[in-house]
């Protein structure tokens, strides 16, 4: 069951689509692939090197999320030991749709990815890239959720050194994303949900860069800062290694 390639989805309401892909496209600086799908739905971000690791999907209903698809050989295999580990399916649509026993949507799919891009480098010493997908998850849920996205990944967990609430799911060499699962403060009663996290070899710069683009700052941390895009989805700049 172990992915051989991990891709993170925008989940994007329809009303604001365009613009959610028009920021991503910017910050990445990826170009966006022709859309696919039976509703042209569907989308890649496509780097100057190596294979899509980022992709959008505008909704016909429902808010903005984010998320995975696990690229393994066989998926329907690969649900059936999933569903043994927690997870419901979903839907079947040639790809198997399923959520994790808190509730956040991952999908099994088959298709070929193995050369994962490079950093994108915007100056002097200044390079930067998504490098890691963060499930939130509420305290209540949390040891079931890390417990069920180690036995499906099947990648090594580490401990933050950091933050005690943080817990790592290492991926193995050249897996363009790994996974970092969060434990929610105990006044946080919301559903699992997940947000992206760059890497940056200077934070300063990038949050410049992306505040030129529409962002916005909502939090300062030592190790990293939380903004959101234009259309208010969350994410992370943070000081680790993009590479």
């Amino acid at each position: 069951m172990t992915p051989f390639w991990v891709t993170a989805f925008l989940d994007n309401a329809a009303a604001h689509h365009q613009e959610s892909v028009g920021f991503w496209q910017e910050a990445t600086g990826y170009a966006v692939s022709s859309p696919r799908g039976d509703h042209d739905e569907f989308a890649s971000l496509l780097p100057p090197d190596g294979d899509p690791y980022l992709k959008v999907q505008r909704r016909q209903a429902g808010a903005d999320r984010i998320h995975l698809d696990l690229h393994v050989a066989d998926p329907l295999a690969a649900a059936d030991a999933a569903r043994v580990a927690g997870a419901t399916i979903v839907a079947d649509r040639g790809y198997v749709v399923m959520a994790s026993p808190a509730g956040l949507v991952f999908c099994f799919v088959d298709h070929p990815a193995s050369r994962r891009p490079a950093a994108t480098t915007y100056g002097p010493g200044s390079a930067v890239r998504v490098r890691q997908v963060a499930i939130d998850v509420p305290r209540a849920s949390y040891e079931r959720e890390l417990g069920f996205w180690s036995a499906v990944t099947g990648w090594e967990q580490r401990a933050s050194t950091l933050v005690e609430d943080f817990r790592f799911l290492v991926a193995p060499s050249g897996q363009p994303l790994r996974l970092l699962l969060q434990r929610l403060g105990a006044d946080d009663t919301g559903e699992v949900r997940a947000h992206l996290d760059w890497g940056t070899t200077d934070r300063a710069a990038e949050t410049e860069r992306h505040l030129g683009l529409g962002a916005r700052v909502l939090a300062q941390h030592r190790h990293w800062t939380v903004l959101a895009d234009p259309v208010g989805r969350v994410y992370c700049l943070t000081d680790g290694d993009p590479g």
